[in-house]
């Protein structure tokens, strides 16, 4: 891919989300700032920008791109804020996240996808993204709270014990349903000790996984 059809692509995207409604000012910078194939297997340059799965290592795929920045934006991201990724995948949207928010704890099992995305994040010089190989599926108790957390996989139904992990008023989104059939992406706020929901869409993601991979 050439660096001019490598901006095509990105003007096609920007386009896509324009009319949907998610550009923003903050969200299209962040994006741009943040070349994505530098994030992707070398064959797969061509769709850079497309709104597919793509797939990386451990034959896991991430999302299209489409998705992700809608992911991203439901968020609501702001300065200063922590958040808490749990299925670092590449590490692209935890580098973009990092450009919108204070500070991101991004969570891989699979420990040659969390080698190969500290590499792509520190060799772009971002500093405020923390990677760990480790279990995610009932996040990180006892780190937070969080402002923010999102997940890229799908529980079975709501999975309240993230809710002593996200401070007040914070937000998680996450895909909730059975793995056979599309889930909601349900956009979940903390009032008191309980979630307040709004389903925002439909997905169809793996089911979240117990542990750490035990090879790879």
């Amino acid at each position: 891919m050439t660096v001019a059809e490598d901006r095509e692509g990105f003007a096609a995207f920007m386009l896509r989300l324009r009319g949907n409604g998610v550009a923003t000012r903050e969200l299209a910078a962040a994006f741009e700032a943040t070349p994505r194939r530098a994030f992707l297997p070398g064959q797969w340059h061509g769709v850079t920008w497309s709104d597919r799965m793509i797939p990386i290592p451990c034959g896991e795929a991430i999302e299209g791109v489409d998705l992700q920045a809608s992911i991203v934006r439901a968020l609501d991201l702001q300065p200063g804020v922590r958040v808490l990724e749990i299925g670092t995948g590449s590490g692209y949207t935890a580098a973009v996240m990092s450009r919108l928010a204070g500070r991101v704890l991004t969570v891989e099992r699979y420990k040659t996808l969390a080698t190969l995305a500290r590499a792509h994040t520190e060799a772009l010089g971002i500093q405020n993204v923390q990677l760990r190989h480790a279990d995610g599926a009932n996040g990180l108790p006892g780190e937070g709270p969080f402002d923010r957390i999102v997940v890229w996989a799908a529980f079975e139904s709501l999975p309240r014990v993230f809710v002593d992990q996200l401070s007040i008023g914070g937000i998680m989104i996450a895909p909730i349903g059975p793995a056979e059939a599309p889930q909601d992406l349900a956009r979940l706020t903390k009032v008191g000790s309980r979630f307040e929901r709004e389903d925002i869409g439909k997905v169809r993601l793996q089911p979240i996984v117990p542990g750490v991979a035990a090879v790879i």
